[in-house]
């Protein structure tokens, strides 16, 4: 199967999704992982805080982003030298803002050790080498955000309701020309937490998130990041999907998504 290289082709005022990009819901609205990564290698773009740490970052998700141009503006909203917060806002072309960044950096004190007992009331799951392959079966594209990642499960599965927990590796560029950093390989697949851990039928319901929050208190390393997700159904049409995220080493943070629930 020949794959696009990358999410997004840089343009003279933008970029450009690929067919990567594209969503379990609509064959022309992309997945939210691709362009919440864009987001935040714009937000890291903008700051003045060099080699700084993302610690929080909040998007909020006003429309579904087609399949096609889109645009990032940036703006510092709190300089510092030792902490700022930067916003990033992606439209199609026409200024109408579809989704938002938040991002607080922090400037860091280097790579020591993490604090004992950091992460150990949750264990990583299974490694990547002793997890299960499978690819989504409920995209109505062969070519699409499923692709873009090499998923391994350590427990649930893509095609059955209830808690998972995954691993993903990049099958891509998020930018074409540029290798995916980790970061941003984690905000490509974290949006993914609720399609892992969905408790309803794909063919009856939808349940896509307004929002995606992620709190981290280290950056991930490795090629392989994970997740171990969980989706609450409150019975009013709202849900929350929560998740630990993970690399080879440990858990590095946590991620929430509240979700619209309706028939389709």
């Amino acid at each position: 199967m020949d794959l696009p290289p990358a999410l997004f082709q840089p343009t003279d005022d933008g970029y450009l999704a690929t067919a990567l990009t594209i969503g379990p819901w609509d064959p022309g609205l992309q997945h939210a992982g691709p362009p919440a990564a864009l987001l935040l290698r714009a937000a890291e773009q903008a700051s003045a805080i060099d080699g700084g740490q993302t610690v929080r970052l909040a998007y909020d998700i006003f429309a579904p982003v087609p399949v096609g141009p889109v645009r990032i503006r940036t703006s510092v909203v709190r300089p510092g030298r030792r902490i700022e917060l930067v916003e990033a806002v992606l439209d199609g072309g026409d200024e109408r803002p579809l989704m938002r960044l938040s991002a607080w950096r922090m400037r860091t004190a280097g790579d020591g050790p993490a604090a004992e007992g950091a992460g150990s009331t949750h264990p990583a799951p299974a490694l990547p080498d002793a997890s299960r392959p499978e690819v989504a079966n409920f995209f109505g594209a062969e070519v699409a955000y499923h692709r873009a990642l090499e998923w391994r499960f350590a427990a649930g599965s893509f095609n059955s309701p209830g808690p998972a927990a995954a691993w993903t590796r990049p099958e891509c560029e998020l930018v074409e020309g540029e290798p995916m950093t980790p970061l941003q390989h984690l905000l490509v697949m974290t949006d993914a937490a609720s399609g892992i851990s969905a408790t309803l039928d794909w063919t009856t319901a939808t349940f896509a998130n307004v929002d995606l929050t992620l709190a981290l208190h280290r950056p991930p390393r490795g090629e392989w990041l994970g997740m171990d997700a969980t989706t609450v159904h409150g019975g009013t049409g709202a849900a929350q999907c929560f998740a630990v995220l993970y690399d080879a080493d440990g858990a590095i943070g946590r991620s929430s998504a509240s979700l619209f629930v309706e028939s389709r």
